[in-house]
């Protein structure tokens, strides 16, 4: 995009930060996560993952879900489709009913956070290694 690089997951992909990471790594400034996490789930981890993701890889995340069905015999999405920005704040985020959630978004504000916290620059892959002890 004229803006920067947009990575996409699926759902189930928010709960693994080595996909978002590597996304991250090829120079995203947002991740997209189209995703219809369950009344369970929901509640528990969706913005959680979300806010997580965005402060990990100092990015934007968009999380889009389904509304709230609760019609009988269909499956019943959390809904709260979201933006989160690179310091973990919700911006903008909908409810469970239907919406449309739109925000402003400051692509300066990734590459200020990364400048700031520069993490990616102080990795130490090189400690990052488990060694088996044998007693």
């Amino acid at each position: 995009t004229p803006w920067g690089k947009i990575g996409i997951g699926i759902c189930y992909d928010i709960r693994f930060p080595e996909l978002s990471l590597l996304m991250r790594q090829k120079g995203c400034v947002m991740l997209i996560f189209p995703g219809a996490f369950n009344m369970t789930t929901g509640p528990a981890h969706w913005e959680l993952l979300q806010r997580a993701r965005a402060v990990d890889n100092q990015l934007y995340v968009a999380a889009c879900s389904p509304s709230r069905n609760e019609e009988p015999g269909g499956y019943v999405a959390w809904g709260h489709s979201s933006i989160v920005s690179p310091w973990g704040e919700v911006v903008a985020s909908a409810g469970a009913n239907d919406d449309i959630v739109f925000s402003e978004i400051d692509f300066n504000n990734v590459d200020t956070m990364r400048q700031n916290i520069p993490t990616s620059n102080q990795k130490r892959n090189d400690l990052y290694k488990l060694i088996d002890v044998k007693e």
